[in-house]
């Protein structure tokens, strides 16, 4: 599919994502303002203040976005979704607000103060009628800034389930599909530019002296309100509540999980239950989000509950590592687990396929000699799991020349296909391992723990989900869950086709 098909055939997504990135960057920006004009005013007249102040508002611009939502998270009225994205994206756009505002009005000459002081003005004629029309060209500047970094970093919040265009580019990353990429960046790039320039046009209508102050102005207004008119429309009319008692269903941000969560909606909405979605939350959001209340029911992993949650050591009998991680779920969490799906998704040691077919590679163990020749790359998850790297190359002997590469999981891929990386740890039922011709050695010495894929929920939910659970048992192969996810990372359908496509043959 081309780029112009693509778009022909996903505009209304991309529309509804381009609203919610509006709507994120329209109200973090806002309460920037709010915050940070009154604050820098304040700094102004107290000198004291200003190192604090600047120095928090500094802070908050080295953390990074991610680290940021993972802390604001735990907390309840935050959780995920858009509260904990605007408010991140509101601590990010302080800085420039704050900063310009003392700039602006400080930078002001002192005859004009004592000018103002002499026709008898009170401080605060003196500030609305003197100091802020002067500053308003330095202060709008940073308001410029502000909302530039906020459309940039905004990308980072469908992390966090925010939506915006960041879940084009995370898709994208995650599916090796350039139209999905392009989609997403263009978006952002043009929405940053459509908003500098705006900006920039009422910037210089405060400038001294300019002719087209009051065009200049009316229409910087006029286009600030046509653009949070669309954002709010949009916001309005996909938030609507709905009606009765619902479950709220969430996925991890890779294709599996959002197919088999996808699954589960579809199921559950055919038996009449009102269906939530919270798709796409990465690393340990959705466990965090499901002991908060915030979703009610995510797909997960034996192995990974077992040892990235409860942290035990790995053990490889598949029935006592999912007894063992029910009976602690529900004791520790008050979670319940569903009968195992089917399938397994084992961490799945990758090569080539061309590299396999020559050096005739077929377990992990023969790869062991190579390795002092090879660059190794592996995501964040596989580096600092105790069932991860450590243990994994201690239990075969890996001696790699150079440090492995860390780097995002779906990224591993690409660089593997590309050869920039000659092995990389994927899943084992990845559509991209067809997709990109690459090859999956065999766990020879049996490191990995099962990885049974479940369902797990809050308990006060099972009764909802104990039905549909119950159906869902056993009911997909290996193959078909490569299958499955070949059809949405191969040949780019939505994971919401596929499921449908499932749930009406089963």
């Amino acid at each position: 599919m081309s780029f112009v098909e693509f778009l022909r055939s996903n505009w209304p997504e991309l529309l509804t994502l381009t609203r919610e990135h509006m709507m994120l960057v329209l109200v973090s920006t806002g309460l920037a303002i709010a915050i940070g004009l009154p604050l820098g005013i304040l700094l102004t007249r107290v000198k004291s203040l200003r190192t604090p102040v600047l120095g928090f508002a500094n802070v908050m611009q080295t953390v990074p976005s991610l680290a940021l939502f993972g802390l604001l998270i735990p907390i309840s009225f935050f959780g995920i979704g858009a509260r904990t994205a605007i408010v991140a994206l509101a601590l990010y756009a302080l800085l420039p607000v704050i900063r310009n505002t003392v700039t602006g009005i400080l930078g002001i000459e002192p005859k004009i103060r004592e000018a103002a002081t002499a026709m008898g003005m009170t401080g605060w004629q003196q500030l609305r009628m003197v100091e802020l029309p002067l500053a308003m060209p330095v202060i709008l500047t940073g308001i410029r800034v502000a909302v530039v970094i906020s459309v940039g970093v905004a990308t980072v919040a469908a992390a966090v389930g925010a939506g915006g265009l960041g879940t084009y580019i995370f898709r994208g990353l995650r599916q090796n599909d350039k139209n999905l990429l392009l989609a997403g960046a263009i978006a952002s790039a043009l929405l940053a530019l459509i908003c500098d320039f705006a900006i920039g046009r009422l910037e210089k209508s405060y400038a001294i002296g300019a002719r087209t102050s009051r065009l200049g102005k009316v229409g910087g207004f006029v286009f600030a309100g046509a653009l949070a008119v669309f954002a709010v429309s949009g916001y309005v009319a996909g938030t609507k509540s709905p009606t009765g008692s619902s479950i709220i269903v969430g996925s991890k941000d890779f294709t599996e999980s959002v197919i088999l969560a996808e699954i589960l909606a579809q199921s559950l909405e055919r038996d009449g239950v009102t269906v939530e979605r919270r798709f796409e939350l990465g690393g340990n959001i959705p466990h965090d989000s499901l002991l908060a209340g915030q979703i009610d029911v995510y797909p997960e992993y034996t192995g990974t509950a077992y040892t990235a949650i409860l942290k035990h050591s790995p053990i490889t009998d598949p029935q006592a590592v999912y007894d063992q991680t029910k009976e602690e779920y529900a004791a520790k969490f008050d979670l319940d687990l569903s009968p195992p799906l089917g399938f397994a998704n084992d961490f799945a040691i990758l090569v080539r396929g061309d590299a396999a077919r020559e050096k005739r590679l077929k377990t992990i163990s023969d790869a062991v000699p190579m390795a002092r020749d090879w660059q190794a790359g592996f995501g964040q998850d596989f580096m600092s799991r105790p069932d991860g790297y450590s243990g994994f190359a201690k239990a075969y002997g890996f001696n790699f020349a150079k440090q492995p590469r860390e780097m995002d999981l779906s990224l591993t891929y690409q660089a593997l296909r590309s050869g920039e990386l000659d092995i990389i740890a994927g899943n084992s039922t990845d559509g991209l391992i067809s997709a990109l011709d690459l090859f999956q050695l065999e766990d020879d010495r049996h490191y990995f723990p099962p990885y049974q894929a479940v369902f797990i929920a809050r308990s006060d939910k099972i009764t909802a989900l104990q039905a549909t659970f119950q159906r869902l048992a056993n009911s997909i192969s290996t193959e078909q869950m490569r299958k499955l996810n070949y059809e949405v990372d191969g040949n780019k359908r939505t994971p919401a086709e596929v499921a449908a496509e499932w749930v009406r043959s089963n």
